[in-house]
């Protein structure tokens, strides 16, 4: 970890924290989802750079130690892919591989579709190629699902301000590494669906938990909340919404993302393969949303495994 360099890029009058490890002429560029930040990386980064790679791992702004933007609420996907693209070229990268987890698949996809002479490939954790288009959460799912609720101005605000910004992780966190759909029951809130006396995950320390919290009491929940879960209806206009590059998805067998509607399909089904021909499938039984950090030696072999195939 006291290897890993930070650094900061004027992008839009912010100053966006960039955490950076590694000299190769490979280049992987790492992109986190919530409630993480760059150091839900810190596993993946070591070990690429151990093997000759050149590991990136910036925080979306808002996030960590990026500064906020002036107005949180007018924050959305296609700002987070212009201050890629800007990070990249500041850093004079012609070329990378995208690693997205959680939200952070989002943009990875639509920089490959948008820019693909800048992207050697892609992999995502958990979050397969999904479409952009109208959300239909709010059909196959009920009013309680924690999606939905952030969804909606002030209330995840009243939610998470009963609270410190740790706790607030933690009970996520703890949520988050369920198999289940966190969904509350009619008069409950989000945080309220975890004890106060419930253990933190095994392979989540308490001084990984301290990190998040002093960045989250740093930063607060405002862009978070916009972007990724107040943005997820954004329009992209692409006129040819196909992931061309070569993909991997990586998934926990116990993500509760799996028991959203039609990710199954957008994994290992046809369809998958509809939008994103070069796709690859890999899955660790014991995993959950957090596999990355949950099983880093398996993750990282995968990931070392497809980078040898495409470099």
């Amino acid at each position: 970890m006291d290897q890993i360099q930070h650094k900061f890029i004027n992008v839009d009058s912010l100053k966006l924290h960039v955490a950076e490890i590694g000299t190769g002429q490979n280049v992987v560029v790492f992109l986190h989802g919530f409630p993480e930040i760059w150091y839900s990386w810190r596993h993946q980064m070591i070990a690429l750079a151990n093997a000759g790679f050149r590991a990136i791992a910036p925080d979306f702004r808002g996030y960590g130690l990026s500064d906020p933007p002036p107005e949180p609420e007018n924050a959305t996907f296609s700002v987070l892919l212009s201050d890629l693209l800007a990070i990249l070229d500041a850093l004079a990268l012609s070329k990378v591989f995208l690693v997205g987890k959680d939200f952070g698949s989002r943009p990875a996809y639509l920089f490959s579709i948008l820019h693909p002479e800048r992207v050697l490939g892609v992999i995502t954790f958990g979050v397969p190629f999904v479409p952009p288009g109208p959300s239909m959460l709010h059909k196959h799912l009920p009013e309680g699902l924690y999606i939905l609720r952030w969804q909606e101005p002030g209330r995840a605000e009243a939610d998470f301000g009963r609270f410190d910004a740790k706790t607030v992780v933690r009970n996520i966190y703890i949520l988050f590494s369920r198999s289940e759909l966190p969904i509350t029951q009619e008069n409950q809130e989000i945080m309220d669906m975890v004890e106060s006396d419930t253990p933190l995950p095994t392979w989540f320390s308490k001084e990984d938990l301290a990190m998040y919290g002093a960045l989250y009491a740093k930063s607060g929940f405002r862009t978070a909340l916009q972007v990724p879960y107040r943005s997820l209806g954004e329009d992209f206009n692409l006129s040819d919404p196909v992931v061309k590059v070569p993909a991997l998805v990586i998934t926990g067998g116990k993500d509760y993302s799996l028991k959203f509607p039609g990710i199954g399909d957008l994994i290992k089904g046809e369809k998958a393969k509809e939008f994103v021909p070069n796709l690859e499938t890999a899955f660790i039984p014991e995993g959950t949303h957090f596999v990355q950090e949950q099983f880093p030696e398996q993750v990282n072999q995968l990931i070392l495994a497809f980078l040898a195939k495409h470099t």
